[in-house]
């Protein structure tokens, strides 16, 4: 078992790949992601450095779906020197997949999209690149006694996954398709998400990075109980339900509508015991403030986290959808 896991990646894709093993390992080991520098977001300008203290009894896991990136091949070479485990997660055919397979570590191929290569360009944020990353890493991190994804759980999340894309594909009314009735909550609407649990924090996060970059879409994530006095303002200023009443000689060509709060609880088991839930709502509902509830069904801790991010990933998809100018 490794004194500590390093992650490293570009995009939201490797930073959720990140957050959620850090959720799922708990106290087993520290996760920390190794945040790329540079002079831009491009593949060939990212670099990534070692902390001082890594060393043999750590473990290196790189998670890419692009692996032209130079700056990744160049940390698997200096944790190589350092005596680190490396462990890559990239393209079939990629510069690192060369760079790094049987010389400085072990590749495991990302797997390929339905119906061809992913185009890393556009996907980073997609929910097929999340997957494609994690479950490799979830079962390697299964057999160092870091995380519990045998082969039959990850079987069951697959199952868990095919059914809610059964419940949220876009042949599904609304009013039974808790993705597009989500989406149809959120529109026009600030998303406050509010996470209860340790893995649906991840969930809340990757959720609001979603909703920025495929659907252009600003979003807040904070946990409870602490998202009530950090977000609690803002349920009383510009963004509140009952702020900024109608003028009749506002200018409704020139203003466009204003965005007005919605808080979303997402949490990752059923209630019971300690929870800041009540409070949660009588806080939103106290001040006119809308709210939607996403809870799984019962299932392991891996089941739930795979329902919240679809239902989540379809919902950003339908925002996204809506948010496209029609030619």
């Amino acid at each position: 078992r490794p004194r500590a896991v390093l992650v490293a990646g570009p995009g939201t894709a490797a930073s959720g790949v990140a957050d959620l093993i850090g959720a799922l390992a708990g106290a087993a080991a520290p996760v920390v992601r190794i945040h790329p520098t540079g002079v831009a977001a491009a593949p060939g300008a990212l670099r990534w450095a070692l902390p001082g203290w890594a060393g043999s009894v750590d473990l290196l896991l790189i998670a890419t779906a692009d692996g032209s990136e130079p700056g990744l091949a160049l940390l698997a070479e200096q944790a190589y020197r350092r005596g680190c485990t490396v462990v890559a997660v990239a393209p079939t055919r990629s510069p690192l997949r060369e760079a790094v397979d049987g010389v400085h570590g072990l590749v495991v191929p990302m797997a390929a999209a339905p119906h061809g290569e992913y185009d890393a360009e556009t996907s980073a944020a997609g929910p097929g690149t999340l997957w494609a990353l994690l479950t490799p890493l979830l079962a390697l991190l299964d057999r160092v006694g870091l995380v519990t994804a045998p082969p039959e759980d990850l079987q069951k999340v697959a199952d868990r996954l095919d059914r809610t894309a059964e419940r949220c594909g876009p042949a599904i009314a609304t009013y039974s398709n808790p993705a597009k009735s989500l989406a149809a909550e959120l529109a026009d609407s600030l998303p406050l998400l509010w996470t209860e649990g340790d893995a649906a924090g991840p969930v809340g996060r990757r959720f609001a990075a979603v909703l920025s970059e495929l659907a252009g879409r600003p979003a807040l994530a904070a946990e409870l109980p602490e998202a009530l006095p950090s977000h609690g303002t803002l349920l009383a200023g510009d963004f509140a339900a009952g702020a900024d009443p109608d003028d009749f000689f506002r200018d409704r060509v020139d203003e466009g509508e204003t965005l007005r709060a919605r808080v979303v609880l997402l949490r990752d088991r059923p209630t019971g015991g300690l929870s800041a839930y009540p409070a949660a709502r009588e806080l939103a509902l106290g001040h006119d403030t809308p709210v939607s509830e996403l809870e799984p069904e019962e299932g392991s801790e891996l089941e739930a986290v795979a329902e919240l991010l679809a239902i989540t990933d379809f919902a950003a998809v339908y925002l996204s959808l809506a948010s496209t100018p029609q030619p």
